[in-house]
């Protein structure tokens, strides 16, 4: 699995937007300059993200962009589905249908995966940009069960 630029980059613009817009527009090219970002391809992510009502524009002498909500109302997943940047783990075409495989099943691993894909949304969804610019990013720890090397002797007996 591998999330493109376009998430990456647009994530990454969207924060900075958040943290230097407290009292006026910020042009898209002092973004490009300190994320090092295309300028170019910052203007077709925030059409994007322009569209999605993310962020709104301001025109004329001082203009560029301000974040459409609060950054504690923004989430990185909104960003990421903005830009139209699924998240997905499997190689199936669509969610369940077809499945992974020539013949249209799906594949052992499949639920795996699409779970996987799951969690990653739910993560993200929970993640806004304040998250991310105070450093707030929750890390969950899941109680696994340790392999003691015993269970595969146990179960045999």
């Amino acid at each position: 699995m591998k999330l493109s630029t376009k998430g990456r980059y647009a994530v990454m613009a969207m924060v900075d937007l958040a943290r230097h817009a407290q009292s006026k527009p910020v042009s898209l090219s002092d973004i490009a300059g300190r994320q090092e970002i295309s300028l170019s391809y910052l203007e077709q992510l925030f059409a994007r993200l322009r569209r999605a009502e993310l962020v709104k524009s301001v025109r004329g002498p001082g203009g560029g962009y301000r974040l459409a909500r609060t950054s504690s109302e923004t989430r990185v997943s909104e960003i990421i589905l903005a830009v139209d940047e699924p998240i997905s783990t499997t190689r199936c075409t669509e969610m369940g249908t077809p499945g992974c495989r020539t013949d249209r099943s799906k594949c052992l691993t499949h639920d795996l995966w699409e779970e996987l894909g799951n969690q990653i949304h739910m993560f993200l969804a929970s993640v806004t940009l304040a998250d991310v610019l105070e450093r707030r990013i929750a890390t969950r720890l899941v109680e696994a069960p340790t392999p003691t090397g015993n269970d595969s002797m146990a179960a045999a007996s």
